[in-house]
């Protein structure tokens, strides 16, 4: 069992597609395609809509007027669209400028430059473009990202006299998932020693970063709601769950032995598996050769 819960994750592992609950789902539509430029994937359930780039699948919205709004719980802090380069970046402002977006902020990061929103909701939206990994912050041999004011005229003149992008481009993913949790020990342990992804960076006493292949990270994870925050009730807005895709179904096999070795419940379904961290953020493990 020991060496079994001390292996890492395979470097391929990634994070998929995010699922939110949303009180107002044309409302919400709107905003992610006509404002922030996601397209409307076909197949949608009643309900509930499917929005990617270029037909890959990113986020999905599930409807339930029913639904409110809960603060001070565990939960989304933000998910993050990754686009391919700094000028898709340039041109992603360039959008938000000419559809009347708000943006909630902007910052260099040292290992990315990022644009952060706000979606009707309240759900965290960053969109982002990595450095390349040669320029990257390090102290001591150590990945140390930080905070800094984002140029946003500079990366405007990326895009300078050109007209405005339609929808995010070709390549765009989802580059990581950032959560408020009740307790950063607990879920340093269930992220690193259970689950088997590596540390990169803390950041002060209140949040952690994890990854998988040295990437900067894949799961940021903070207290920033407060020491012991309940998770959020199941009729709240707000994220219902985020996968993560493994390189094949061995690699998935592997994180249901994990998991049992820990006493962890999680359901088998197919080629995906489902649980919750010790906060109770829903996550959705599957096959990544199974999705588009």
């Amino acid at each position: 069992m020991t060496e079994l819960l001390s292996a890492r994750l395979p470097a391929e592992t990634a994070v998929g597609p995010v699922e939110l609950t949303v009180r107002d789902l044309d409302r919400s539509l709107a905003y992610y395609s006509q404002g922030i430029g996601l397209e409307r994937l076909p197949g949608n359930a009643s309900g509930s809509v499917q929005l990617g780039a270029a037909g890959f699948p990113l986020l999905s919205l599930v409807e339930n007027p029913a639904a409110r709004t809960v603060r001070g719980t565990t939960g989304l802090f933000h998910f993050a669209l990754l686009v391919p380069t700094r000028r898709d970046l340039g041109a992603v402002l360039s959008r938000l400028a000419s559809t009347g977006t708000r943006l909630g902020g902007a910052a260099d990061h040292g290992v990315s430059e990022a644009l952060y929103l706000s979606d009707p909701e309240g759900n965290g939206i960053e969109i982002y473009r990595d450095r390349p990994t040669k320029d990257w912050p390090r102290q001591g041999g150590k990945l140390a990202m930080f905070t800094e004011a984002l140029d946003l005229a500079a990366l405007l003149e990326e895009v300078a006299g050109e007209p405005s992008i339609a929808t995010l481009p070709a390549g765009t993913v989802m580059g990581h998932v950032h959560l408020h949790v009740r307790n950063l020990a607990e879920a340093d342990r269930f992220y690193a020693a259970t689950l088997g992804f590596e540390e990169m960076q803390r950041y002060g006493p209140s949040a952690l970063f994890v990854s998988t292949g040295g990437y900067h990270h894949r799961l940021g994870l903070n207290t920033w709601q407060g020491e012991g925050a309940p998770p959020a009730p199941p009729d709240a807005t707000g994220l219902r769950q985020f996968s993560i895709r493994l390189p094949d179904r061995a690699d998935l096999d592997r994180v249901g032995e994990r998991l049992t070795a820990a006493g962890v419940p999680f359901e088998s379904q197919g080629e995906s598996l489902f649980t919750r961290d010790p906060s109770g953020n829903g996550m959705r493990f599957e096959v990544a050769d199974t999705k588009s």
